[in-house]
């Protein structure tokens, strides 16, 4: 196993103390060191022997969150920072790849499954937990489904917005005053530019933006 420099940045000193264990003993030929503070890794930095890896807790005294990651970044740029966080909300996560780190590991996860996410990392990998990644893909999807009603026509979101109240095609074209026929070719527009193969898949496609808040995407 390659070795590495691993250095470990907590205030809390059991969590520290715990992490510290769990890699010394995974990477055995690594030298793992631990700090409390920014100051103590400012000056371990400042030493010759710079590693490669550091674990930043978000709780850190004195640290200003994302602010001392960007700083940390910028002034260190190929050391592999990573940020851990006891909260593990989407919008944290995001923001701390979006400024170039190398990671974001939750304490909320088993001691094993931080080894394996340091070890994707030290081999060159961007990691997250998996579910940010299904955050991210769902995000995708529904801006693309928004892209796609922004294309109906006042009249077509008119009958989506009755197909997704469960009426029919007669009953619709009853209150719309038009034909059947008329409804029936509004519906097939409708399946074609939603890309969904029957008016039930475009009832759970608009249903997925919230029953009431997806009309906002066509304005």
């Amino acid at each position: 196993m390659t070795a590495h420099r691993i250095v470990v940045v907590d205030g809390h000193p059991l969590f520290r103390e715990a992490l510290h264990g769990a890699l010394s003993e995974f990477f055995e030929e690594s030298v793992v060191t631990e700090v409390a503070t920014e100051q103590e890794l400012s000056d371990l930095l400042d030493e010759k022997s710079t590693p490669c890896l550091v674990l930043f807790s978000l709780s850190t005294p004195s640290a200003q969150g994302l602010a001392s990651l960007m700083q940390l970044r910028a002034q260190y740029p190929k050391i592999k920072l990573v940020a851990v966080s006891p909260q593990g909300d989407q919008a944290t996560m995001r923001s701390c790849l979006d400024i170039g780190l190398a990671g974001f590991i939750p304490k909320s996860l088993p001691a094993e499954a931080i080894r394996d996410a340091v070890e994707q990392i030290l081999q060159g990998n961007i990691w997250s937990p998996p579910e940010l990644a299904s955050a991210q893909e769902e995000d995708r999807d529904i801006a693309g489904l928004a892209t796609k009603l922004a294309t109906l026509t006042p009249q077509q979101v008119r009958v989506l917005t009755m197909l997704s109240e469960g009426l029919l095609n007669k009953q619709i074209a009853y209150q719309l005053g038009v034909s059947e026929a008329t409804v029936k070719a509004h519906v097939s527009a409708i399946l074609q530019k939603l890309d969904v193969d029957s008016r039930t898949q475009a009832v759970i496609a608009v249903n997925r933006l919230g029953s009431s808040d997806w009309q906002q995407a066509v304005l």
